[in-house]
């Protein structure tokens, strides 16, 4: 059996399962991150790093009337005494707090290259810069040394640390912060130091005010730029009320001239990204409105970008529209107000919470201070009186001193005196015992008593107290206000521009070859067939749109393709192949194209003889693989023929012409209007001849306008009237043309 007296060895470790240990930990670096390190106090407003940082310049005495100091020594101070990690992650967090463009309210005054808005890591080294506390930030420092925090031992518990700075104003809100932790984080936006002290001294006075009674003061974000903020008013109440929200930020703009000038950008947009951003779309054709875009931004004028128009009427405010929503002018930003609170857990809190918070912690660090101020008032009495009695028997001090070997207790048994007061008397200099130091001595005793007095009467009321806070909360928005930068401007947000709408409505001629290659030409007045074709390539098909329409291409398996009439290449060289933009079958080739507008209609058919009126929106898709549209059946050789417009369903003809010669009139109005299909019988095909006669073309005529029949070198003309002769019913064989015309091969129609 073993001894149950008999311990086994330890060896130096501990063995736990795997699962537990990785569980305890993750936990463990969560905690690490949300805690003390990701996410700011509310009383402060500040993470470690910052708060570390602010505390080692002030023990290094770069307050804001000192000389300043290489940033790298403030860093080696920094994580040699407090702050254990990486020096450039520290000095990261050390340049943020200099930047004017980053801080709504800078802590710190660098002196170098502290970076630029156009690029903020642009920043010089830490052995270059200089640095120094900014006057604001006496605000977090000034009541450091009052007894208003508690201390706790750095990393290696050779030094003490504040764990908290005594701020007077809350300066969470002041500058904001961001933050990323485990599974949680942080993005407050920055205010306005009076907005924010206003709110306060409102809280102060009335306790019970709501959060929209609040947002009468704290109206909204107030960035370090001024860009305008243009989220309505009622989705900034709803932010503050539930913590949670986003926020737009616009850039502003001023008309030169016929130039327009970019004044202010959103927080913390480059305007070099702008830039890139809007000659990206110059590049591709995009942007046609535009001629050329300069950066003039320089010392006097953070920010000044130039863009030129290509004529006086272009819409300026249609054109900035579509570049706010196409590029970083217009930027939202996410609001989660999630702060370690004063019972140090995290939590998304509303406006008032965060103000009621603060203002306990406020009330906690003002009565801290008192009760400090009061402790040293009171040992500085005790002390006088001691004092002023050994004055009174200077003469039986003196000796007691002289004679005695032990004068400390002989004093306080002879004058019944304290330990304190026998210590402060034997510590005395001679010139202290002047005649006119007892004049001094009860005077200062005045002034204390009066002192106490009022501490004593503060302390125990708290309306007192509240009117000492809110009398130094505006004496520091007196001291350290400013006016609003971010305008508050409700806008809807922006929406970017058709790419038909950037794009100068042109008359054009859209040219399609017989091997599929396309092309575009300015113009109505094109002579289609005069252009030069690539060798063995001939004309397929023109027609006539213009650069804002989308243009429609079929192909033989009956498959719709489109594309914008303006992105197709100019008809000075030979085109572009179709199967360069678009995926058809294999074999499929191209056979017939339209465009138009979206209500407009058109009859597509097949040289089978069926087909069906569409709208011309129909026909468009912009999948690469096409959209199905006219069924074909299983007739290998079947063709689909030249869409034809319609202009009035009511009042326009349908003509079909076969290879035999036999052409047919009816109404549009008897054919159906489908999406899609293989459509109705439009001419009649005898069953015996199906296989060797087919329909050659099909065209609607207007009243009044005159159809084309091509033969050979020869054209017939029919007006609307001759058409009477042919006309009949849908699916009919119709009229047999005359002899020496009977071999079609095409139609027009002159409106």
């Amino acid at each position: 059996m073993t001894d149950p007296d008999v311990r086994p060895a330890f060896h130096g470790f501990e063995q736990i399962p795997l699962r537990e240990y990785a569980e305890r930990a993750y936990l463990d670096y969560s905690m690490y991150v949300v805690l003390d390190r990701a996410l700011p106090f509310i009383g402060d407003g500040l993470k470690p790093v910052q708060r570390r940082i602010i505390y080692s310049m002030s023990e290094l005495g770069l307050g804001a009337t000192a000389k300043p100091k290489k940033s790298a020594r403030t860093v080696g101070d920094v994580i040699g005494k407090f702050h254990p990690h990486g020096d450039s992650a520290c000095y990261e967090a050390m340049v943020l707090m200099a930047q004017p463009f980053s801080y709504r309210y800078p802590l710190i005054d660098g002196q170098g290259n502290f970076g630029s808005q156009d690029d903020p890591k642009s920043f010089a080294a830490m052995r270059y810069t200089e640095s120094r506390l900014t006057p604001i930030a006496e605000v977090l420092l000034g009541e450091l040394g009052q007894g208003t925090v508690d201390w706790a031992p750095n990393f290696d518990g050779t030094l003490q640390e504040p764990t908290w700075m005594p701020a007077r104003l809350p300066h969470l809100l002041l500058n904001g912060t961001t933050g990323i932790a485990v599974g949680m984080a942080t993005d407050i936006p920055p205010h306005n130091l009076g907005e924010v002290v206003s709110a306060c001294v409102r809280l102060l006075d009335d306790p019970d005010a709501s959060v929209r009674d609040l947002c009468e003061h704290v109206r909204g974000p107030d960035y370090p730029t001024t860009a305008e903020v243009i989220t309505p008013a009622a989705d900034l109440l709803a932010m503050y009320e539930t913590g949670n929200g986003s926020i737009r930020a616009r850039a502003t703009f001023e008309k030169e001239g016929a130039n327009i000038v970019i004044t202010a950008l959103p927080y913390q947009v480059s305007p070099s990204k702008v830039i890139e951003q809007i000659a990206a779309q110059m590049r591709a054709k995009k942007l046609p409105w535009l001629e050329d875009i300069r950066d003039e931004s320089d010392h006097a004028n953070a920010v000044r970008v130039v863009l030129i128009p290509r004529s006086n009427r272009v819409d300026a405010g249609q054109l900035m529209g579509h570049l706010f929503a196409t590029t970083d002018l217009e930027k939202s930003y996410r609001v989660n107000l999630n702060i370690i609170g004063l019972d140090g857990r995290p939590q998304v809190k509303h406006l008032k919470a965060i103000l009621s918070e603060w203002l306990a912690f406020r009330a906690d660090t003002v009565t801290r201070r008192l009760q400090h101020r009061l402790e040293k008032v009171e040992r500085r009495l005790h002390l006088l009186e001691g004092l002023l009695v050994a004055f009174l028997n200077l003469d039986e001090v003196i000796r007691i001193i002289r004679t005695e070997d032990e004068p400390k207790p002989a004093l306080i048994a002879r004058f019944e005196l304290s330990d304190d007061q026998a210590e402060y008397i034997l510590e005395t200099r001679l010139r202290q015992l002047a005649r006119l130091e007892e004049m001094k001595i009860r005077g200062e005793q005045d002034e204390l008593d009066s002192e106490r007095d009022r501490l004593i009467a503060t302390l125990g009321s708290k309306a007192k107290l509240k009117k000492l806070i809110r009398e130094e909360l505006l004496a520091d928005a007196k001291k350290f206000g400013d006016a609003r930068r971010s305008p508050l401007v409700a806008r809807e947000a922006a929406h970017a521009l058709a790419e038909t709408d950037l794009v100068a409505s042109e008359p054009m001629t859209i040219v399609l070859s017989q091997k599929g290659w396309v092309r575009a030409a300015k113009g109505h007045d094109v002579d289609a067939a005069g252009l030069s074709y690539r060798e063995g390539d001939g004309l397929l098909g023109a027609i006539r749109g213009r650069s804002t329409q989308q243009v429609a291409f079929l192909d033989s398996a009956g498959r719709s393709y489109s594309t914008l009439a303006h992105s197709l290449p100019s008809a000075r060289g030979n085109g572009e192949p179709l199967t360069g933009r678009f995926s058809p079958a294999a074999g499929a080739s191209f056979q017939a194209l339209a465009t138009g507008a979206d209500d407009d209609r058109f009859v597509v058919a097949s040289s089978q003889g069926y087909g069906f009126v569409t709208r011309f929106e129909n026909l468009t898709g912009r999948q690469k693989a096409g959209k199905s549209l006219l069924s074909l059946g299983k007739d290998g050789g079947a063709r689909v023929l030249q869409p034809a417009a319609v202009a009035s369903v009511e009042a326009d003809r349908i003509v079909a012409v076969t290879s035999a010669g036999h052409l047919l009139a009816f109404p549009v109005s008897e054919l159906p209007e489908l999406d899609k299909g293989k459509g109705n019988k439009i001419i009649e095909i005898p069953k015996a001849k199906r296989g060797t006669e087919r329909v050659v073309a099909i065209a609607v005529v207007p009243p009044g306008g005159t159809l084309s029949v091509k033969s050979g070198a020869r054209t017939m003309s029919l007006s609307f009237r001759d058409l009477e002769q042919y006309l009949g019913a849908r699916a009919s064989r119709g009229g047999l043309l005359p002899r020496g015309w009977q071999k079609v091969d095409g139609l027009h129609v002159d409106a």
